[in-house]
């Protein structure tokens, strides 16, 4: 049945909604127009600040309090939402609008009972109370994957991991058996093995329920794989919209080619098939080098700068991390906990060496060791071969001088009461480098080193984007010209375009500075980008490590296999020029 003889249980005209500010009256979006039909799923894709949040928000009527729709029509099995008071919207919400949120870490509360919160929305939907509910609960959690769900119910979401979150609130969403679910970001912050769990889960349970479902996510990879319909916003409008394989085949607005050029995930893809088309080597590479802005041959040539320097710059023989872990009774004994299991392998110099996992693997355990910011309890670790640890004060001021980090999360790593100047100035101060004056220019360079605007420098991390707080990270890391720079999910929480550009600047340092890397992430589409040698953990143990190349084309490892399979749009036959 084609979509002409079928009626839309979503049907967006020409929306706008504005918000008022300080400033004036601010559109975020402008006549934004599409549509979802009973069970599809159509996934809105776009950079932060695109709209696709907003618009999303303003069909369930949770739009902040100076926000508003202001034109067009929200029509909801016919009925226009936008012209409706908001308490008519409301008695839609849990019942025939459910909503999964994107952050399952802050959209639980902390301080009541996973069951008890599935219960609450339940009986606020007049589905069911008392033992029934606290029943209906329990089914919900066992239908969303949850194991042992009745014990879970009974456990506070400290107790639960981000994936059992993220199931919990799928469960709570569709608690109501709604007809439209809004599903934003669900999976943003999840491991790339539990992202395809908790997606497959809730295909099962839609397709189940004939649910329609409205996706939200800024990865194109993951939406074609997901969704028969993909509508691309940019800067509050619909720049083009079609069905998912056709526009990822042939998009037509330079935005959406961007966006595609900038997946990660996709740009993994290219690479594969380049490969398997018998392309050489260095055409899969230069595939790689041109969707980053590179240049044709950049990869080949950062190579061969790196092939008169090839010592290694860190060594990590034998290393094991053992952690006590408190009991829970009075009179309980500490229970040993190995979070990493000997493991061994070296950076050379002027190369990046990237270690996956999935979380709880030990990869970020082992960055802390190399930061020395937690002792190994057995191994070594030496650093231009001096051991790592246990020195005197004057080789652990040169140790934190020569190896810098940058942290996951550019929202939490930067003092918010700090200026960029202050931010990227406190290291030069602690390490006595030089003069107000020789720090100020020394600023000034760093800024220029990550391309940020020195109009910058008297504001604050809340006054500037995700990627620029992570530029600013960066600059800090390098005011002190370290040799190695430890980067933790230095790109996981950013936008697909704002982590190309991250990354082609890591890269474009690494080439004019001679930096060496410790890459530490959960995907394993963005290592193929960078990682010269790629290190495989499982449950605290290195299981596989080469080549990016030997690792990606031909993975030893059934745990790297599955890895590899888990990376969105592993199976989609792409062009290759994206």
């Amino acid at each position: 049945m084609s979509d002409m003889d079928r009626t839309p249980l979503l049907s967006l005209r020409d929306v706008e909604v504005t918000f008022t500010t300080s400033a004036g009256p601010l559109a975020a979006t402008h006549g934004v127009s599409f549509d979802v039909y009973p069970g599809e799923t159509v996934a809105i894709v776009g950079e932060s600040g695109s709209g696709k949040s907003t618009t999303a928000a303003a069909v369930i009527g949770l739009l902040a309090q100076n926000g508003r729709v202001t034109a067009g029509q929200i029509l909801f099995d016919g009925e226009d939402l936008a012209s409706r008071p908001p308490s008519a919207t409301a008695r839609l919400r849990g019942t025939e609008i459910g909503m999964v949120p994107q952050d399952p870490m802050s959209n639980l509360n902390p301080v009541m009972r996973v069951g008890a919160q599935i219960v609450e929305a339940l009986e606020d939907n007049g589905v069911a109370r008392g033992k029934a509910a606290r029943r209906r609960a329990v089914e919900l959690l066992e239908e969303a994957g949850l194991p042992d769900a009745e014990q879970r119910a009974n456990q506070y979401p400290h107790e639960f991991s981000g994936g059992m979150r993220q199931r919990a609130l799928i469960a709570m969403g569709l608690s109501c058996r709604p007809r439209l679910l809004i599903a934003d970001e669900p999976t943003s912050a999840l491991d790339v093995t539990v992202q395809r769990t908790i997606l497959d889960r809730l295909d099962v349970l839609t397709a189940e329920l004939g649910t329609a479902v409205l996706l939200i996510t800024h990865d194109l990879g993951l939406a074609a794989e997901r969704a028969s319909r993909i509508v691309v916003m940019y800067r509050g409008e619909v720049v083009e919209t079609g069905p998912a394989l056709e526009l990822l085949r042939d998009p037509q607005h330079e935005y959406t080619k961007r966006l595609l050029a900038a997946a990660p995930s996709l740009a993994s893809r290219r690479i594969q098939m380049a490969k398997k088309a018998g392309l050489e080597d260095v055409v899969a590479r230069d595939l790689l080098a041109v969707s980053h802005g590179q240049g044709v041959g950049s990869a080949d040539r950062r190579a061969s700068d790196r092939e008169d320097t090839a010592d290694n710059i860190i060594e990590v023989k034998g290393v094991t991390k053992v952690f006590q872990l408190r009991g829970r009774g009075l009179l309980s004994r500490n229970t040993p906990f190995t979070a990493v299991d000997d493991v061994s392998f070296v950076i050379p110099r002027g190369q990046t060496v990237a270690v996956v996992g999935e979380s709880g693997s030990g990869k970020s355990t082992v960055a802390r060791m190399m930061l020395d910011l937690t002792p190994p309890t057995s191994g070594t670790i030496t650093f231009n071969g001096e051991a790592v640890g246990g020195a005197n004060r004057a080789a652990e001021v040169k140790f934190r001088r020569q190896v810098q980090p940058i942290f996951q999360d550019p929202y939490a790593s930067l003092d918010p009461l700090y200026t960029v100047y202050r931010t990227i100035e406190e290291p030069l101060k602690a390490h006595g480098f030089g003069d107000q004056v020789a720090r100020r220019k020394r600023v000034h360079e760093l800024l220029d080193d990550v391309a940020l605007s020195t109009t910058l420098l008297r504001r604050y991390p809340a006054e500037l984007s995700g990627g620029q707080r992570q530029r600013v990270a960066i600059a800090r890391a390098l005011a002190l010209n370290p040799d190695l720079v430890v980067c933790d999910e230095a790109v996981s929480a950013l936008d697909v375009i704002v982590q190309s550009q991250i990354l082609h600047l890591l890269a474009d340092l690494q080439t004019r500075l001679g930096l060496s890397y410790l890459f530490i992430s959960h995907d394993l589409a963005v290592v193929r980008q960078i990682a010269d040698q790629v290190c495989v953990m499982e449950n605290g143990k290195l299981v596989e490590q080469g080549t990016a190349d030997e690792v990606f084309d031909n993975p030893r490892q059934s745990y790297t296999q599955m890895l590899l399979e888990a990376i969105p749009g592993a199976g989609l036959e792409l062009g290759l020029v994206g």
